[in-house]
């Protein structure tokens, strides 16, 4: 079976909803574009905005923290560089991340999402030319439907892919092969990425992205089944292109 991608997605907000694609440009050493080139950052979070750089996912909010956040649906407009949220619950907003008095009408927009022992969204938080992946490198993440499917068979459960919050999902491998990839290159189109270690996961992949409620202990799942609570892999762009849905993939 040839491998090849079936769904490009990006995620403009970190935890705060994801968007299709068809194809995407990529950068050579970038994350990809518009993808968590935001997050919100939790109340009492010593960040400094003045001066801003990389920092660990524990100072936002995210759908481990907060399920509910995972039944976002997003979509960014590039142009004006505002976004669209949808939720099943609290309806839809369109914000302007930069503005402050848009910001301010999505925190509390986004606010109810969030569970009351929890601490609350208070800001958006941004690094120039800087994705907020869960890496402090550029990362792309990539995710097999063939590991999705043995992970169902685990679990019991349908799995929306969603769940992954990943970047480029492929077809056409076998189970848990996109692990033997890792120090390895990979080609789509006219990129060319190296695979360079596996994605970890954790509580947000409980959490049914239609409802945003936790019906499925995949944390579980995948250490009884296989020893470990990995998903997926994380990749570098060595050299950037454009690929589309559809596009086949070269292991080099």
């Amino acid at each position: 079976m040839t491998l090849s991608v079936t769904d490009i997605y990006r995620h403009p907000i970190k935890a705060h909803g994801v968007e299709a694609l068809t194809s995407v440009a990529l950068a050579t050493g970038k994350c990809m574009p518009w993808d968590r080139i935001w997050a919100v950052a939790e109340e009492g979070r010593a960040l400094d905005y003045d001066a801003p750089e990389w920092v660990s996912c524990r100072n936002f909010t995210r759908g481990a923290k907060a399920p509910e956040l995972m039944a976002i649906n997003a979509k960014v407009n590039e142009a004006t560089g505002t976004v669209d949220l949808t939720h099943p619950h609290a309806g839809s907003i369109t914000f302007d991340p930069s503005d402050a008095a848009s910001v301010a009408a999505f925190i509390v927009w986004s606010k109810p999402l969030t569970p009351a022992n929890r601490m609350a969204p208070e800001q958006i938080y941004s690094v120039p030319e800087v994705g907020l992946t869960d890496s402090d490198w550029p990362s792309v993440s990539i995710n097999l439907h063939s590991s999705l499917q043995a992970l169902e068979a685990q679990a019991g459960a349908s799995l929306s892919p969603l769940r992954f919050r990943g970047n480029i999902w492929l077809n056409g491998a076998t189970p848990w092969q996109e692990f033997d990839w890792v120090g390895k290159e990979i080609r789509i189109g006219s990129v060319r990425l190296q695979i360079r270690e596996r994605i970890e996961r954790c509580l947000a992949t409980t959490v049914n992205p239609e409802t945003g409620a936790r019906d499925v202990n995949t944390l579980d799942a995948l250490k009884n089944g296989w020893g470990h609570r990995d998903f997926g892999v994380k990749a570098f762009v060595l050299q950037g292109g454009t690929f589309n849905v559809n596009d086949t993939v070269e292991i080099l």
